[in-house]
C-alpha cells in the first residue's frame, strides 16, 4: 500500500510504498476512504513532540471500510484507561507513536471502531473524530452545557472550535466567536453564530462585554496572556474549558475574580470511548455536518500541510484516499 511517511524532522512527507499492516488479536483492518489533518501532525513534523520516531505515518483522524464491509470512523484515543476523569499513563493518540491514518490501510483496536453516521460523506466522517471528541468533552462533560448558556468560542476556523460552535448551536445556545480574521467571523455568523470580535483589536474583551455582556461557557485553545480576558468575560458561575496552549503560559490571572465569581476552569484533552459514542449519537440526531475547508488527494499531502501551516483554513482539511482494495 501507499502512505504519507514522515522520514525526518522538518522534511516533507514522502508518499511511498510501505508494508501493509497486519491486524493482531483484538484489532481490525480498515481500508481508509479519507483522513483529516490536525495541527498535531504539523507540530510532530516540526519535531515539537516527545517520542518521535522515523519513519512514521501521521494522522489521527480517519474513516473507512472493514474487510466485512462495515463503514466506520476511528476513535483516535488509545488506551484511555478505566478512569473517565483522566487518561491513563499509557494513553496515546493515533498517529504517534502508533502509525496513523495517512495511508491506504490501518490496523486499529476493534474497540476504537464506531459506525459511520449515515448522513456524513467520507470526508465529513474523517473530519469529525479528534475535533468532535475534544469539543464534546469540553462542552458537555466538563462545562455541562445547557441551552440557556451564552457561549464564547475562541479561534473560530480551527477544527475543534468549529465543531464546538456547531454542537453548541445544535443545543440552542447563543454563541459568539473570536478570530484574528474578520472574514472567519463573518463566515461563522452565516453558519449561526450570534456575533464575534477580532481579538487583535485593542481592548477587544471590553468591547465585546459592552456589546453582549458576559458568558456562561467559554471554550479556548490558546491560553497565554489573553486567558485573563476570558476570566473577565465570564459570568458568575461560568465554566471555562481549554484544550490547548498555542499562546503559551497563562499569566496575570486575578484570583479574587475567579473565586468571587465562582468560576470553574477545566483543562481537557481528547476523551473516552463512551464520550466518542455520545458525540457520534449527538451528531447523528442533529444531522450535523463538519465544516470542510478543502479536500486534497492523499498524494498531495504536503500541499494540504502547507494550508494547515498558514492557518487560513475555515474548517477541516481532508485527504481523500481512492484505494481499490
Amino acid at each position: 500500500m501507499k502512505a504519507l511517511v514522515l522520514v525526518g524532522k522538518d522534511l516533507p512527507l514522502a508518499y511511498q510504498e510501505v508494508t501493509n499492516p497486519v491486524a493482531s488479536n483484538g484489532e481490525t483492518l480498515v481500508y481508509l476512504k479519507a483522513a483529516a489533518l490536525n495541527h498535531r501532525d504539523i507540530w510532530i513534523q516540526q519535531g515539537q513532540y516527545g517520542g518521535i520516531k522515523y519513519p512514521t505515518i501521521l494522522g489521527s483522524d480517519g474513516a473507512g471500510i472493514t474487510a466485512d464491509g462495515q463503514e466506520v470512523v476511528i476513535l483516535p484515543s488509545l488506551d484511555w484507561g478505566d478512569n473517565p476523569t483522566v487518561q491513563a499513563k499509557k494513553f496515546s493518540i493515533l498517529g504517534l507513536p502508533r502509525d496513523g491514518t495517512f495511508a491506504e490501510e490501518i490496523a486499529v483496536p476493534s474497540e476504537n471502531l464506531f459506525p459511520k453516521p449515515a448522513h456524513l460523506t467520507w470526508e465529513e466522517a474523517a473530519a469529525l473524530p479528534l475535533a468532535g471528541l475534544t469539543a464534546y468533552r469540553a462542552l458537555f462533560s466538563k462545562c455541562q452545557l445547557e441551552a440557556t448558556d451564552k457561549v464564547l468560542i475562541t479561534g473560530v476556523g480551527g477544527g475543534v472550535a468549529m465543531v464546538a460552535m456547531q454542537l453548541a448551536l445544535a443545543v440552542g445556545c447563543q454563541v459568539y466567536v473570536t478570530s484574528s480574521d474578520d472574514n472567519k467571523i463573518e463566515k461563522a455568523v452565516k453558519i449561526g453564530a450570534a456575533g464575534g470580535i477580532n481579538y487583535k483589536k485593542e481592548a477587544w474583551a471590553k468591547e465585546l462585554q459592552s456589546q453582549v455582556g458576559g458568558f456562561d461557557v467559554i471554550i479556548d485553545s490558546a491560553a497565554g496572556d489573553g486567558f485573563s480576558d476570558l476570566v473577565r468575560l465570564a459570568n458568575p458561575g461560568a465554566r471555562i474549558s481549554f484544550f490547548g496552549g498555542t499562546r503559551g503560559a497563562i499569566n496575570n490571572l486575578n484570583p479574587q475574580m475567579i473565586f468571587w465569581k465562582q468560576i470553574s476552569i477545566f483543562g481537557t484533552s481528547m476523551g473516552t470511548n463512551q464520550e466518542f459514542e455520545k458525540m457520534l449519537n449527538f451528531v447523528t440526531k442533529n444531522k450535523i455536518h463538519p465544516i470542510i475547508d478543502s479536500v486534497f488527494p492523499i498524494s498531495e499531502g504536503n500541499e494540504a500541510c502547507g494550508v494547515m501551516e498558514k492557518g487560513s483554513q475555515f474548517g477541516r482539511i481532508v485527504l481523500k484516499i481512492n484505494y481499490a482494495n
